[in-house]
């Protein structure tokens, strides 16, 4: 039987998130700077969003970009914006023909200005997509999200657009960046680290987190396929028991 015949449709995460990891250390094994391995990344992001389409998984969100990203050396950065550049605009197509909407959260009035348009055109190009919506978290950090959710709610109760009993973990969650899309139910990291890097810590209070020692280019659908299926064997009580679930 095939991974993709073991996944059981009707229990797919509707949101997944990955941390792809892996980039410079591949680049390294194989001699080669590193941003080689950016580059041949691209083509794990790739297949794994046609993976997700190809599964039904609503919404996937890579971790693109963190804010501590900008302190790596110079050079290293400038090839990364420009990669992302040139793969936003050769992407799109592939983005169209798989009916993925592109979306993008973090600090993004940071990002080169020409980064930033080409992003903005591939949005609008993508946006009336219903398949899957693809969020590339750039120049984003959850600590960031947290710190700028926290002062719009502070300015709001300032200026008596909101009390301080109004506010719920339900409101400050559409405070969020992600407040417009459902909390992950599975995260994915790759590489062999096991930690979050900052990334969607409010989010992922209940996610399923998945490790593999797989380096992120070297990531294909069929090792999302089987995240899933390690997702779909989890039992997730929420605090509860499992004689309350069953």
């Amino acid at each position: 039987m095939s991974l993709l015949d073991q996944i059981d449709k009707n229990r797919l995460p509707k949101h997944l998130a990955v941390i792809m990891d892996g980039n410079g250390r591949w680049a390294k094994e194989k001699g080669k700077l590193r941003v080689f391995g950016h580059q041949n990344g691209v083509l794990a992001v790739r297949d794994t969003v046609e993976g997700a389409v190809q599964l039904g998984i609503k919404y996937l969100t890579l971790y693109a970009f963190s804010t501590e990203n900008w302190n790596r050396p110079k050079l290293e950065v400038m090839a990364l914006m420009e990669l992302l550049v040139s793969t936003i605009s050769k992407e799109t197509k592939t983005l169209m023909e798989n009916g993925v909407r592109l979306n993008a959260i973090g600090n993004l009035s940071s990002l080169p200005e020409r980064c930033f348009r080409q992003l903005q055109e591939a949005i609008e190009k993508t946006s009336g997509n219903t398949n899957c919506t693809l969020t590339l978290a750039l120049s984003y950090s959850s600590r960031w999200e947290i710190t700028e959710a926290a002062k719009t709610i502070a300015i709001k109760v300032r200026d008596g657009e909101l009390n301080a009993d109004d506010i719920t973990e339900e409101l400050f969650s559409t405070h969020l960046n992600t407040g417009d899309m459902p909390d992950p139910e599975l995260m994915i990291r790759t590489s062999g680290e096991h930690r979050i890097s900052n990334y969607m810590l409010w989010q992922i209070a209940y996610s399923e987190l998945y490790f593999t020692s797989k380096l992120w280019p070297d990531f294909r659908r069929e090792d999302l396929f089987e995240a899933v299926i390690d997702f779909q064997k989890r039992e997730r009580r929420f605090g509860m028991i499992s004689e309350q679930l069953n």
